[in-house]
């Protein structure tokens, strides 16, 4: 199905696919040296590759963390990047409104897990016929995902894909349930891994979000084991710095490696 997405390359390669950039569009600079970065590495290893940002951050702990640059700003750089760079490009929505407005700039529209049983932000994406990537809420087991995709298989729109990011374990923790990648596969749409915000640590008294990227390439390999489809990483070249979710990415420098490693990984479980 991916094949479908415009822009896309290397779809015959047999390899997992990736979603992978900064959590969120800071300025032009900084998302063109990652995308330009990703392109140049996914190219060399043959993976699918979108490019991943948020043009606002609307889910934030403290009323003075940063949300974004300005919607329409950030959105005209995403489809400057999209055009120039020739990559698709996934953003997220939080109102049906939004889905109209995304739409024009971006390829693909993720629904954030808080919000993925919110019946008219599902339809509002469908409608729009674009790609939708929904979420996992990290409170529902992966067996409930299926309402969630049959709003917007029902809206008309069959170009969906779900993502597993991890679960509620204590106020301020996440795990894995590695059962739920199968289980969400029998629904008959691609499952991604988002292995970076699976590893995030929520309700810190700071109201910053902490994360343990050590774990980074642990988790990533287990779900390439597992079977899944595309893996979403969110990446940055100074994550001490970064506008939001510094505390849970990956260091751009340790994109190449890692993805070596799972690609081989890859390639060693599609022989059984």
């Amino acid at each position: 199905m991916i094949e479908k997405i415009p822009y896309i390359k290397n779809t015959d390669s047999g390899n997992f696919f990736l979603f992978a950039g900064p959590c969120v569009v800071e300025n032009e600079k900084n998302i063109f040296q990652v995308a330009e970065e990703v392109i140049r590495i996914t190219e060399k290893l043959k993976i699918p590759y979108v490019f991943k940002a948020s043009y606002k951050k609307a889910n934030r702990s403290r009323i003075d963390s940063f949300t974004g640059i300005g919607d329409e700003k950030a959105l005209e750089l995403l489809a400057k990047l999209r055009k120039e760079l020739n990559v698709p490009v996934v953003t997220d929505i939080h109102t049906a409104e939004e889905a109209s407005l995304a739409a024009e700039y971006v390829d693909i529209l993720q629904i954030p897990a808080f919000l993925c049983r919110q019946t008219d932000l599902l339809i509002a994406a469908a409608k729009t016929g674009k790609f939708v990537n929904i979420k996992k809420g990290q409170f529902l087991a992966p067996g409930s995902m299926k309402f969630a995709v049959d709003k917007v298989s029902e809206s008309g729109n069959k170009n969906i894909m779900i993502t597993d990011r991890g679960t509620m374990f204590g106020y301020q923790d996440l795990i894995i349930d590695y059962r739920g990648i199968p289980e969400m596969r029998e629904f008959g749409y691609p499952v991604i891994l988002d292995i970076t915000h699976s590893l995030q640590q929520p309700n810190q008294t700071s109201g910053i979000t902490g994360g343990r990227p050590e774990l980074i390439e642990t988790v990533a390999r287990a779900g390439i084991a597992v079977g899944v489809d595309g893996i979403f990483i969110e990446t940055h070249p100074d994550p001490a710095n970064a506008k939001s979710d510094g505390a849970n990415m990956l260091n751009l420098k340790y994109l190449e490696n890692l993805l070596s490693h799972l690609t081989d990984i890859r390639k060693t479980i599609s022989n059984f």
